[in-house]
């Protein structure tokens, strides 16, 4: 988080609960199985009580990304109506290194609230993403936490946004991690997990360990050919894919009591086969390609 903050979009150009719902029901009557609510933080909306209520009407798997510090306070409300998938943003396991990226002292909050979490048998996943010189030397840390506690830990390669000052050498590979993996512990004990049918993640987990790890390796070893993803930001528009610099405005249609169907098959008939057009990660290095996106904080989702 800058420490300036970011711009908050004002309230009227954001979705209320039912524009949540009309334009969640459309994607879902065209095939959409599985809803996930992301952030900037979700658990934030005073509404949120009411949009998961509003969704679980429909036939899908309701899940959530979250910083995990107010999930005490909704634990009910997950239950209540079946969100029992959670993924927790934690990028590292140092109290003063989660002050210096959150500007916040809740790293005991955070921590409490993964327990909580597991003990009412929440399946969770804690995603990490890595930066050399910050956290690549917590890789084994956040491994070993699987041998006790059944979670799932997602490395998460350093991408490029508006903002983050985007260097490949600040970047983890999935090399790199596995190679970190493999000095730890022997290739016997290196289990190599099947991936998942449209998987971003692709899983290992260490042999009689609870949990699992997995590395989402968006940059060197891309998985855009079965991504079959779509995000919609908290004012109505959908990415077709991450990188994106385009956006579809739905909400303005569904304002406007127009067609958002036309508007979704086409943003995602548009969409590039490998991220937004950026084939080589040396395309990446160019600040061009990526500047006029979202910085990742205000894409949300």
């Amino acid at each position: 988080m800058p420490a300036d903050g970011i711009a908050l979009s004002p309230k009227a150009s954001l979705m209320t609960a039912d524009e949540i719902f009309a334009i969640a029901r459309t994607f879902v009557k065209n095939g959409v199985d599985k809803i996930r609510l992301t952030g900037g933080e979700p658990l934030l909306r005073k509404d949120f009580p009411e949009i998961v209520s509003k969704l679980s009407d429909l036939e899908v798997s309701l899940s959530i990304t979250t910083n995990g510090i107010l999930i005490d306070r909704h634990i009910e409300v997950l239950k209540q109506f079946n969100v029992n998938k959670i993924n927790l943003s934690l990028d590292t396991l140092v109290s003063s290194k989660f002050h210096s990226i959150t500007l916040r002292n809740q790293f005991e909050k955070v921590i409490d609230n993964l327990h909580l979490l597991l003990n009412n048998d929440f399946k969770v996943k804690v995603n990490v993403v890595l930066m050399k010189g910050f956290n690549e030397n917590e890789i084994i840390d956040f491994v070993k936490l699987t041998q006790f506690l059944p979670i799932s830990i997602r490395f998460i390669e350093f991408m490029p946004f508006a903002g983050n000052e985007w260097d490949r050498s600040k970047m983890v590979s999935q090399n790199e991690i596995l190679s970190q993996v493999s000095t730890a512990f022997s290739s016997e004990e290196i289990q190599k997990l099947e991936d998942e049918k449209n998987f971003t993640s692709r899983n290992y987990k260490i042999k009689d360990f609870q949990g699992d790890f997995g590395i989402i390796s968006s940059i060197t070893n891309p998985f855009c050919d079965s991504c079959n993803r779509i995000r919609l930001t908290a004012n109505g528009k959908i990415k077709n894919c991450l990188f994106s610099n385009s956006e579809t405005d739905l909400l303005t249609a569904l304002r406007n009591d127009e067609s958002i169907e036309e508007l979704i098959s086409k943003s995602i008939k548009n969409k590039k086969k490998v991220r937004a057009g950026m084939v080589s990660v040396s395309e990446m290095d160019d600040p061009a390609k990526h500047f006029d996106n979202r910085s990742m904080i205000a894409i949300g989702g």
